[in-house]
């Protein structure tokens, strides 16, 4: 391979690692913004402390766990290449993953996704979870659940020989922590004031949807390299092709989130469109690369029909979900697993059910070692502040300080 084109390559690749780096800053703007203003600080913390912690445990096993190397006549399911990453001889020359970026770049890009499944957890917990409680939990999943669900596929296992396709994580990254997220929010609870005593919803304002729509537009830029990197190259016809559906799925799952919501509830709801939005972009990150324009359009529209039902869903379940991460991550990310046998280069009756069994497989999965893993927590040293350390902010309680010490809003 000409050194140029493996030059260019590389660098689209640390791009595109710099663009899904910049992604956390989303997930915390958009995560405070649909908070109150005294769990700002909490928020924060966990967030900084998720990408911090998850590049270090990718780099001490996490990344040997996702890419093992199955030996053939392996099941698939488990293996480990060792503790700490070195780079194999040839790992900074062109005999490396065909000239697509070099050894060093390859963990780092993978790094930046190993961290998303915790924030997405991150955010539907908010406001009431313990951060010591929070920070083990993130350990032991990105650590290690998040790498051998990753390894079935990505790393060469079961799932990828049998020909389940996930091109850039819509079930293997969003809904990993979307299953984790809906078993954490179940054994947390609602937050106080979240339910009337007939189980009715109330509405819990965000203390800045400004810093909420700042969120998701740093996240839809941020897509750009999620998906656009995950081509592993910067192949000119498949690069643009992937941002081009992308980008239209994103536009048509706020589209149809906020034609929907309006029709529905007769306002137009701006955290809607938001996070119809967010629904897209999870909903195409399956088959971003297999996808017309015409298909990510009518992906992304369905995306967002699911966004508004799903919230409305999770509310009559009685579960507290504060910034609609289950709805957008969980159940947009199975939609978009599933659309990869409905639409796209491979759709076909066989694909559809080889994208139900991971979905069922990886949801079976996660849901029941998170559980594990929470339930564990739950009884030992606890998952849920204290009612007076609730109402008065995890900020004051947990951290001493206050994100906004030269003013104060006020709360009912």
């Amino acid at each position: 391979m000409d050194s140029g084109l493996f030059t260019a390559n590389n660098i689209w690749m640390m791009l595109a690692t710099a663009l899904v780096f910049f992604m956390h800053t989303g997930f915390a703007f958009l995560e405070i913004g649909l908070t109150r203003q005294k769990n700002t600080i909490n928020i924060l913390f966990k967030n900084v402390f998720i990408i911090t912690g998850g590049l270090l445990l990718y780099y001490a096993f996490g990344f040997n766990l996702m890419y093992p190397g199955f030996a053939e006549g392996d099941m698939g399911i488990l293996n480990f290449a060792g503790f700490g990453i070195d780079a194999p001889e040839g790992g900074m020359t062109p005999a490396y993953a065909d000239g697509g970026y070099t050894w060093w770049t390859d963990f780092l890009f993978q790094g930046m996704f190993a961290a998303t499944a915790a924030t997405i957890v991150s955010g539907a917990v908010a406001e009431r979870i313990k951060i010591g409680s929070f920070m083990i939990f993130t350990i032991i999943y990105v650590g290690l659940i998040y790498p051998i669900v990753g390894s079935w596929k990505w790393g060469g296992g079961f799932l990828d020989s049998w020909g389940f396709y996930d091109f850039a994580g819509s079930t293997l990254v969003h809904s990993v922590g979307g299953w984790a997220a809906l078993v954490a929010i179940a054994l947390l609870g609602g937050r106080i004031g979240k339910f009337t005593k007939d189980g009715k919803p109330k509405a819990i304002p965000g203390h800045s949807i400004p810093l909420a729509t700042a969120g998701v537009l740093v996240l839809w830029l941020g897509w750009f390299g999620f998906n656009g990197g995950s081509v592993l190259s910067a192949d000119p016809e498949l690069t643009s092709l992937v941002l081009v559906t992308t980008s239209l799925a994103a536009a048509a799952g706020g589209f149809g989130a906020m034609i929907f919501s309006t029709l529905l509830y007769k306002n137009l709801d701006l955290t809607m469109f938001l996070n119809g939005i967010l629904g897209g972009l999870v909903g195409i990150t399956a088959g971003a690369d297999l996808m017309s324009p015409n298909e990510a359009v009518v992906i992304g529209l369905i995306a967002g029909l699911i966004v508004v039902g799903g919230i409305a869903l999770i509310d009559r379940l009685k579960l507290d979900d504060p910034v609609g991460a289950v709805t957008v991550h969980l159940i947009c990310g199975i939609w978009g697993t599933l659309a990869v046998g409905i639409f796209g280069s491979l759709a076909s009756g066989e694909q559809l059910l080889l994208q139900l069994y991971g979905v069922l497989i990886i949801g079976a999965f996660c849901a029941s070692t998170s559980a594990i893993i929470l339930v564990i927590i739950k009884s030992t040293i606890g998952l849920r502040v204290s009612r007076e350390e609730e109402l008065e902010g995890l900020d004051i309680h947990e951290h001493g300080m206050d994100a906004y010490s030269d003013f104060q809003i006020h709360e009912s």
